[in-house]
């Protein structure tokens, strides 16, 4: 019994000795022997077994982490974003598990390859050469060292991840401005490699994430949703692979509202005063309508130095339109009252004058009696007894031209307000 007990205690001492005498491969000695005899201007060999020469073309598979989006501008059409970008494929030369298949070594599962801040100068490894189609600026960050990250696992599978900040073009839609939504892209392609040597595919778990807070960090927009897409092209020197990050962004109108719209309204409405006020209150009048068109003219000036020029009408062109062209409408409606005044005044003065000189003598004809018993008051509703007073015959043109104009012009304004909720506003939410 006791030979059996020594026998096992003796087997596992030896089976410890044995894990123990492993010997551990350094990461700069692994990193040594795989970059020995390594040519990191030739591509790795694909993973297709179908392509009996290449392997097919090298799968890339990328993710993005997005850190911020600042700086839409509406005028030059760009926007500034901080990511990291991540891309991972399989480089077989690389692979170091290999050296742990006699039993005696012990590998780490990956090793981190160093950069200097000259990583294009200090190249060791082949890379995917990808470049962003619509970027106008770019840098990498280097403080406090370059936030660059290579990964080579012991299976040949390479990770790389840099933190970059750009300033992308994003063609914008402005029928809408300021109801407008956006789709800003982030488009990533190889630069001399084809379809038949690189191939892009997203990440299939969370090929982009968000930090926490970005949705809400945009000053003027909204980041609706973040969406992945393909767009591979076709040009004189062969076919691309492409991939496609989708920004669907909405702006935030809420600052319009206070800044455009209720002042814009407001303003109308104070044009409307003038109806109210005497017809001979020539001083008053004027200055509120041109005050109000001054203004107006004003507001609309700021609002499209914040815009390009573009060829079609947006939004706000027609909103600022239809209220320059009511405050304008309230000024020339003076000017027909103050017209139509005029030329009362001198009928009147001129019938007075032929009334004085024809009056010499009494009249002998009997004097007008007038039957009131006949006469019956109606209580009248006051837009009714408004409507009689305006259809009258016996009203002044200048007097009838004002009491229209009290009707007409709220009326026409909030069926614009109405049209332009349902074409505009609504539209823009669907």
């Amino acid at each position: 019994m006791w030979h059996y007990r020594l026998t096992t205690i003796l087997l596992i001492i030896s089976i410890i000795h044995s894990i123990r005498a492993k010997r551990k491969l350094k990461e700069q000695e692994i990193i040594q022997r795989i970059l020995k005899d390594y040519d990191w201007r030739v591509r790795p060999r694909g993973m297709n077994a179908t392509w009996p020469d290449t392997g097919g073309p090298v799968l890339v598979t990328v993710n993005i982490y997005l850190r911020s989006i600042s700086k839409i501008d509406d005028v030059n059409m760009e926007y500034s974003a901080q990511f990291t970008f991540r891309e991972e494929w399989t480089d077989q030369r690389l692979a170091y598990e290999r050296y742990e298949e006699s039993g005696d070594t012990e590998v780490p599962p990956f090793v981190v390859l160093a950069t200097s801040e000259n990583a294009d100068q200090s190249q060791q490894i082949w890379m995917p050469d990808t470049f962003f189609q619509n970027e106008k600026e770019a840098r990498r960050h280097l403080i406090d060292k370059p936030n660059v990250l290579i990964r080579i696992h012991k299976n040949g599978q390479i990770l790389y991840s840099v933190r970059l900040s750009l300033v992308l073009s994003c063609p914008m839609s402005l029928e809408f401005y300021p109801l407008d939504r956006q789709n800003c892209l982030i488009d990533l392609a190889s630069y001399a490699y084809t379809t038949q040597d690189i191939k892009y595919e997203w990440k299939e778990k969370k090929p982009i994430q968000q930090k926490d807070g970005l949705r809400q960090s945009l000053p003027s927009f909204e980041l609706q949703d973040v969406v992945t897409d393909y767009c591979t092209s076709l040009t004189n020197t062969g076919e691309y692979s492409c991939a496609r990050v989708v920004l669907r962004l909405r702006r935030e109108y809420s600052y319009y509202l206070i800044q455009l719209y209720i002042p814009c309204i407001m303003l109308v409405v104070v044009s409307w005063v003038s109806f109210w006020l005497d017809k001979d209150a020539v001083p008053a009048r004027v200055s509120l309508g041109v005050t109000t068109l001054l203004t107006m003219t004003t507001q609309a000036s700021g609002i499209n130095s914040k815009l390009p020029p573009v060829s079609y009408i947006k939004a706000v062109d027609v909103w600022i339109g239809v209220c320059l062209a009511f405050i304008f409408g309230a000024l020339l409606e003076y000017a027909v009252v103050n017209y139509y005044g005029r030329k009362e005044f001198l009928r009147k003065e001129k019938k007075k004058k032929t009334r004085i000189d024809d009056c010499v003598c009494p009249s002998d004809r009997p004097p007008l009696r007038l039957d009131l018993s006949a006469y019956r008051s109606v209580k009248r509703l006051p837009i009714i007894k408004r409507i009689s007073e305006i259809l009258s015959t016996n009203i002044d043109i200048s007097r009838r031209v004002d009491l229209m104009s009290r009707l007409t012009f709220p009326l026409t304004f909030f069926s614009f307000l109405i049209f332009y909720y349902v074409a505009y506003v609504k539209q823009s939410r669907d």
